[in-house]
């Protein structure tokens, strides 16, 4: 999917389509600027590829950790709601 195709559908709750998305093309790249960098033979060139997808990899990294604290956050959340479901329900 490109960019200009893709659409937040805004139907997430432990999880978010749109950091899935960007985690996608961030990893995309990073393949991309390790790929193209291990074909260059111009020492500075190659150094600059690898400090392109090394900064692509803390981009995946900071994605990956936003999901999870979503995910954290909505398991907390739905602790709190079950508890007050537990409660009506006794």
């Amino acid at each position: 999917m490109s960019l200009e195709q893709f659409l937040c559908d805004h139907a997430c709750r432990n999880t978010c389509a749109s950091l899935r998305e960007a985690m996608h093309a961030e990893t995309e790249l990073m393949k991309f600027y390790d790929r193209i960098g291990s074909e260059c033979d111009y020492p500075d060139i190659h150094k600059f590829l690898g400090e392109m997808a090394g900064e692509r990899r803390v981009s995946i990294l900071r994605i990956v950790q936003k999901l999870n604290e979503m995910t954290a956050r909505g398991q907390i959340l739905d602790g709190i709601s079950s508890s007050f479901d537990d409660g009506v329900r006794k």
